[in-house]
């Protein structure tokens, strides 16, 4: 069990850079591989980018690849999402999800037995 509370949305001009935050509870962080996820109005939520329990290996979408980076401190219980190059394309609210001991990096929500309620990020013309 895990609960997951996302900050650091906003407004933001196309071009410009946001970072997320992702924030767990608990003392065992370090055993969930954590996903990042958007859904913008009327659409479905899509996957955004996946890394690993170490945070040595990592997934992106092809739409964000090159432009987000997912990381992750253990220490900190904490994962972030680095948002780079921002378009309009990209406003949605941003969901962090964290599953169990999966050695995988799923892209599939379904996949993610947690999550938390999201953070709404804007980016203008």
């Amino acid at each position: 069990q895990v609960q997951l509370v996302e900050s650091g949305g906003g407004l933001v001009q196309a071009g410009g850079s946001l970072r997320l935050s992702c924030a767990a509870s608990g003392r065992t962080f370090s055993i969930y591989v954590m996903g990042w996820f958007r859904q913008a109005p009327g659409k479905e939520r899509e996957f955004v980018a996946a890394i690993s329990r170490s945070g040595i290996s990592a997934y992106y979408a092809d739409s964000v690849k090159g432009r987000f980076t997912i990381s992750r401190d253990n220490a900190e219980n904490t994962v972030y999402l680095q948002m780079n190059s921002l378009k309009p394309e990209d406003t949605a609210v941003y969901y962090c999800a964290a599953v169990y001991s999966n050695s995988r990096l799923p892209a599939t929500q379904s996949d993610y037995d947690y999550w938390g309620q999201g953070t709404e990020v804007t980016v203008s013309s």
